[in-house]
């Protein structure tokens, strides 16, 4: 899944509460990753965004929740604006090769300013009433959430996937938390992330949209 959650809070009146955390300008994240990737740095963010962008291009959530009339353009544009927010408040990582990208955010990251939340909003157009209104299922408290993991596709099948979510894993080991959560709309994804150690906690299909895999490492009672 790349930003569920995160894009929900361009609909909202209002923002979620959450407690805001003093930080740095710089993620305040370790820096031990594997070494074929490292943390990313804002010079890093528009060529991740452009990878991203042909990562997801075909991607099941981006192309129900996103207008088609200018669709590259504008999932670029998101992406980059959810980069931006992560590096600020979170974890990013990036491949060596910059052909792969992991964000992840922290369970007390603040939503986004409300200037990015109103480009946001523009630049989900006439889908943002039926993004806002699908329904998936609750996080688990305390828990980080995996936003997105996208490679350029002519590095697919390459291992740069799992090379990236295997630091970005390491990083999180490193804090406090223990639970990660993520979502995908891809059942090509399932195996991958259930090799890195997560499980399947519910299966959703969004009324005239994709089907949502929701997934939590370690696996949490319901």
């Amino acid at each position: 899944m790349t930003w569920a959650r995160a894009w929900e809070f361009a609909g909202r009146g209002s923002l979620p509460t959450r407690k805001r955390s003093s930080r740095s300008s710089g993620s305040r994240y370790g820096d031990a990753v594997t070494s074929r990737v490292r943390r990313a740095a804002a010079a890093d963010i528009p060529p991740a965004a452009r990878v991203l962008a042909r990562a997801f291009d075909e991607y099941p959530w981006t192309r129900w929740s996103i207008p088609a009339d200018g669709y590259a353009q504008r999932l670029e544009a998101l992406q980059d604006i959810y980069l931006r927010h992560a590096l600020r408040c979170g974890l990013v990582l990036v491949s060596e090769d910059a052909l792969g990208v992991v964000a992840l955010l922290p369970p007390d990251a603040p939503a986004p300013p409300h200037e990015d939340q109103a480009r946001i909003a523009e630049l989900l157009g006439d889908r943002l009433a039926a993004l806002v209104s699908a329904e998936l299922p609750a996080a688990p408290s305390g828990a980080w959430e995996l936003a997105t993991l996208g490679v350029h596709p002519r590095s697919w099948g390459r291992g740069c996937g799992s090379a990236l979510l295997a630091g970005a894993l390491q990083e999180v080991d490193r804090s406090e938390a223990r639970t990660v959560s993520l979502e995908t709309s891809d059942p090509r994804n399932v195996a991958l992330y259930e090799r890195h150690g997560f499980g399947l906690t519910a299966t959703t299909h969004v009324p005239d949209g994709p089907v949502v895999h929701s997934m939590v490492r370690p696996i949490t009672e319901a």
